[in-house]
């Protein structure tokens, strides 16, 4: 079986530290990025995206609409996580197909990831 993939975009170190361990001990390849531009010049196709809304340097739902406008990921699934923005204030920026509020519960992440690749 092909390794399953996940791109991380959170700027916040401690979280994708978290994150990369969680999904590699998942059996998951991780790529993460720390921002939108670091994100931009590295591309992946991975059968998932994690995006933050709040980074340095943009905002994940602006990259959330660019993904789903690009036909090569358009069919990808993405799950949107913020702390500052409520899940109501999310869904109209960008076609995510989920939208988790910081903080949650990490089999909550794992159970929604495996829904949407599988």
């Amino acid at each position: 079986m092909m390794q399953r993939e996940i791109t991380i975009l959170e700027d916040d170190r401690d979280i994708r530290e978290i994150f990369t361990y969680l999904f590699t001990s998942e059996g998951y390849k991780v790529n993460g990025f720390d921002s939108v531009s670091a994100f931009l010049n590295y591309p992946t196709h991975p059968d998932i995206f994690l995006l933050d809304v709040m980074l340095p340097d943009g905002s994940g739902l602006d990259v959330c609409r660019d993904l789903k406008a690009n036909p090569g990921y358009s069919s990808t699934p993405i799950i949107m996580m913020s702390a500052h923005l409520e899940k109501a204030n999310m869904v109209g920026h960008c076609k995510a197909e989920e939208f988790l509020e910081k903080p949650f519960d990490i089999d909550l992440l794992l159970s929604h990831v495996d829904k949407l690749i599988k």
